[in-house]
């Protein structure tokens, strides 16, 4: 199945870019990796590329798209993670959040995991049709009940997050409970917090059936983040994952 990729990651309104993105490619397998880092004194940017540098390289030794191994990537950056925090005192207090997209040609199966507010979303005929769930105080509000998807964009409190690398308590990444057969045309995009608050899931449909490459789509979103970010805003990386030959297998579905 052709593939095409493409990456973005940019500091935003800030000095230093604290996200990273990294992926690792064969005629078998591949994996993508994108991690939003936070802890001050530099950690941010240690703790993403930590997190990236470790899943990358853990996936090329074993390549496999499944849910227990996606999970175990995930795990074992954590405590890569932990381990660092511990060798050096000023990396104590970083974390960082993570997704994660293991693809196996063979099966033509996808297998995706996050922890944190860092997205993945799939998208099938021009259409978003499942997105993660932030691991975050404001999301488990609005699962209660109290509140609409809206808030996600707008709350002061919309960062705070219930679970992130680099925790001593350890993490659970969220799987999927098997893998799942891809299609040709189907699209997938990895974004950080700093993209997906100012693109809404109608935009990302939008961009794309206007867009005739990875790249160009990529470039609308960044334009929709800068159209609508306040001053100082934060960093915003994505890779963008376009599977199949668009031209000839993309049916956009009007509605």
């Amino acid at each position: 199945m052709k593939m095409e990729v493409a990456v973005l990651s940019k500091p935003g309104g800030r000095l230093r870019n604290e996200d990273a993105c990294g992926y690792w490619t064969s005629d078998g397998s591949c994996c993508w990796v994108l991690s939003d880092g936070a802890g001050g004194h530099a950690g941010g940017d240690v703790a993403s590329r930590s997190v990236v540098a470790t899943i990358v390289r853990e996936f090329a030794a074993a390549p496999q798209a499944t849910p227990d191994a996606v999970a175990s990537l995930i795990v074992h950056a954590n405590e890569v993670l932990l381990r660092e925090q511990h060798e050096e005192y000023r990396l104590r207090d970083m974390r960082a959040t993570v997704v994660v997209l293991a693809f196996d040609h063979a099966r033509q199966k996808a297998c995706w995991g996050h922890v944190g507010d860092s997205r993945i979303y799939g998208l099938r005929s021009g259409h978003v049709r499942f997105q993660s769930r932030d691991h975050s105080v404001l999301q488990r509000m609005i699962d209660a009940g109290l509140g609409d998807a809206a808030l996600l964009r707008t709350h002061p409190q919309r960062s705070v997050l219930l679970a992130a690398l680099g925790s001593l308590d350890g993490v659970q990444p969220e799987v999927p409970l098997q893998a799942e057969t891809v299609h040709e045309g189907d699209v997938f995009l990895l974004c950080s917090d700093g993209l997906w608050e100012y693109v809404d899931e109608s935009v990302m449909e939008a961009t794309l059936a206007a867009s005739v490459t990875a790249e160009s789509w990529l470039a609308a979103l960044e334009a929709e983040v800068l159209a609508r970010a306040e001053r100082g805003h934060d960093n915003y990386s994505a890779i963008a994952i376009w599977l199949g030959d668009r031209a000839e297998t993309t049916q956009f579905v009007i509605r």
